[in-house]
């Protein structure tokens, strides 16, 4: 990416509106909209709107009258001289506007060449950054919480005193190498053990939060399974809180998957109605039934739902064999029409092949709604979704992640180094690498490439 070029995009979606947005940034995005106003002199005022004809310099011909407003360098988002062009939203005309401006000089934007060039001028941080897209992907208004946080630089301000710390401990120990003959005392090398044990309990910290980051940016997918007619439709109907699934007492009614997203206490949930598990009767539900096995084997969490008013058959157990080696629930639904819904006396009654998995036992009725929040409950993790309450910073990206344990890990080295008495070159080392680690989340020490892989998955116009 040229950072000297002025680059354009549409900044809204692509589509019929009320307003489209068209976005300058670059040091020629003044002299192009004055062409595209036909002022030389026109000088707008920084952050206000001006409302002005937008021409064709090509054919003098008007194309729209457009709010225009100009952040002046250095004081917009990225860091450079910034116009915004606020047009009447139709495709055909804000690509009119489009072309002049490429015409004039500028040039397409790559995704997130905006907010890159932001980072590269010290508008923002590169952690900043990817909280502006997760802010955009956001699901859930859990998910969207965690991106402002991270978005209003929390995560940045946690991570500065760690790398303070660090720098002071390599301070001490690059000192000791160069200026001291002797080892350093006892007593100061027990106070550098403690710091980077503190750095390193803090550093864990953060990275513990990322299983209630991960679902909450990510989400869960959740598959419905069971033989026909066990009440898969209705579940999934009662979860979404609308009739998506079409219900008969006919089996087989469901012959393909559904697929719908609701959020579940702060965590996006992709669900998945799928058709009947048992022995197809036609070619039809034989795609269906083996799209069913998929849907399995796919999804995070699987809902194995049986009829709790019946006696268990043997194409429940099968299904139950099936997933026993995946993330299951068992839901015992239409406890509704059953005298009794405690567990242990289902078993009793029921089917004594369901002791050992007794703690994945749910009792329902998809009719009522009996048991249905304690299903919801159980699909996500108890640590994470008491994280996810908490409302503390989560990390949600998995390259946070990543480069987290890693401090950690060298951190700790770097411990193990300094109480087996290593030389404190090899000490450094891995000091060095964590705190360079730190610096990648932030963007202080990342490379170019990486840059490019991160700001690659942004949308068009950030």
């Amino acid at each position: 990416m040229a950072m000297s070029e002025t680059i354009i995009v549409l900044a809204t979606p692509n589509g019929r509106s009320g307003i489209g947005v068209v976005r300058l940034s670059g040091e020629n995005s003044l002299r192009i909209v004055r062409n595209l106003v036909g002022d030389g002199s026109f000088d707008p005022k920084a952050r206000n709107s001006t409302l002005r004809s937008i021409l064709d310099p090509r054919s003098n011909e008007s194309i729209d009258t457009a709010l225009i407003t100009y952040f002046k360098a250095p004081n917009s988002f990225t860091g450079e001289d910034v116009v915004e062009l606020s047009c009447h939203g139709s495709p055909v005309l804000l690509r009119q506007v489009l072309d002049v401006c490429l015409s004039l000089g500028a040039r397409m934007a790559e995704p997130g060449e905006f907010s890159l060039r932001a980072v590269a001028n010290g508008r923002i941080d590169l952690a900043e950054a990817e909280a502006i897209r997760d802010l955009i992907d956001s699901q859930t208004t859990a998910s969207a919480r965690q991106a402002v946080r991270q978005m209003r630089g929390e995560l940045s301000k946690r991570l500065q005193p760690l790398k303070d710390d660090l720098l002071n401990v390599i301070v001490v120990l690059e000192s000791a190498l160069e200026f001291v003959e002797d080892d350093l005392p006892e007593a100061q090398l027990d106070e550098v053990n403690a710091k980077l044990r503190d750095v390193a309990a803090e550093a864990k910290r953060l990275a513990d939060t990322f299983c209630a980051g991960h679902l909450i940016r990510e989400g869960i997918k959740v598959a419905i399974v069971g033989r026909p007619n066990v009440g898969k439709s209705s579940l999934f109907n009662y979860l979404l809180g609308h009739e998506r699934a079409i219900v008969t007492d006919i089996a087989g009614t469901t012959r393909d998957q559904l697929n719908e997203r609701l959020d579940i206490d702060g965590v996006p949930v992709s669900l998945i109605d799928t058709a009947g598990l048992r022995e197809a009767e036609d070619l039809v539900e034989s795609i269906g039934v083996e799209r069913s096995k998929a849907a399995m084997a796919d999804a995070d969490v699987v809902i194995v739902l049986l009829d709790a008013s019946v006696q268990t058959s043997d194409d429940d157990r099968q299904i139950l064999q099936d997933a026993s080696e995946m993330n299951f629930l068992v839901a015992l639904n239409k406890i509704d029409k059953v005298p009794s819904t405690d567990v242990d006396h289902m078993i009793a009654a029921k089917d004594s092949h369901f002791a050992p998995i007794r703690n994945r036992l749910v009792p329902i009725s998809a009719k009522t709604g009996e048991g249905i929040d304690e299903l919801k409950r159980r699909l996500i993790d108890p640590t994470a979704a008491d994280q996810i309450l908490s409302s503390g910073l989560l990390i949600t990206d998995a390259r946070h992640h990543d480069l987290l344990i890693r401090t950690c890990a060298e951190i700790e080295s770097s411990i193990e180094g300094i109480s087996a008495g290593i030389s404190e070159e090899i000490v450094l080392v891995g000091l060095h690498n964590a705190l360079k680690f730190l610096g990648e989340i932030t963007g202080e020490t990342t490379t170019e490439d990486m840059l490019t892989r991160v700001f690659s998955t942004f949308c068009i116009g950030k």
